[in-house]
């Protein structure tokens, strides 16, 4: 019998081993929500290692362990926001057909989303503020994030435009400029001045957007007169 032919055997401790790196791995998660409740609320640059072992009952050491800096934490934190803003946003709106109802879509559901971080803060743009002048990993994540997200609206006004749902002519990145202002406003106006329908006020004005670069309707046929139609009778 040649080694070839020996029965495979797992190693001794594999799935002890594997067990393990599963409770880390679950571990690692716990960590990561809380600091992105924590980040949320008072920012990236309000996380630290010591407040997230006393959120987590773990020690400093334990939470150190599972990341090895607090700039690979707030990686984290911006990648685990990324992750559940594609999952809420994003994905469900490629349900719809592409075109303007998926750019509508997507902006409903970046609005939905928004309306709840009225209350409990936005990684992006708390991130922005904290970051804008910052060079750094830290903030290297927070741009491509952001413009992986910019990338997809564009891709998706784009094609609006290619279906003929929008203007031959538009500016993609006009548009684009234009429906992020929306959403930087009503955080502004509500969360900061508290203003009461600036929910209503920023998707009002996605609607006005839309007609100012929609594709004029084609021309109605018109009706032959009565006049025309009893001559020929």
């Amino acid at each position: 019998m040649s080694v070839t032919d020996l029965p495979l055997k797992p190693p001794r401790g594999s799935d002890r081993d594997g067990r393990g790196l599963q409770k880390g791995q679950q571990t690692k998660a716990a960590i990561v929500d809380a600091a992105l409740s924590v980040a949320t609320q008072v920012g990236l640059e309000g996380l630290s290692i010591g407040a997230l072992a006393e959120a987590t009952q773990m020690s400093k050491s334990g939470v150190f362990a599972h990341f090895g800096s607090r700039e690979e934490l707030q990686i984290s934190v911006i990648r685990e926001y990324h992750r559940r803003f594609e999952q809420e946003v994003f994905y469900p709106a490629m349900n719809e057909a592409r075109g303007l109802p998926r750019l509508r879509a997507m902006f409903a559901n970046w609005m939905q989303r928004t309306s709840i971080e009225i209350d409990s803060g936005c990684l992006y743009i708390s991130g922005a503020v904290e970051f804008d002048d910052r060079e750094g990993p830290v903030r290297d994540a927070l741009v491509t994030s952001v413009m992986t997200w910019h990338g997809a609206l564009r891709r998706a006004i784009q094609a609006a435009r290619e279906l003929g749902h929008l203007r031959a002519d538009v500016d993609d990145d006009q548009m684009l400029f234009e429906i992020h202002g929306l959403i930087l406003a009503l955080h502004y106006e509500a969360r900061f001045l508290k203003h009461p329908g600036a929910i209503a006020r920023a998707n009002a004005g996605f609607d006005r957007i839309l007609r100012q670069y929609g594709a004029p309707a084609p021309d109605a046929p018109k009706a032959r007169s009565t006049k025309t139609q009893s001559s020929k009778e």
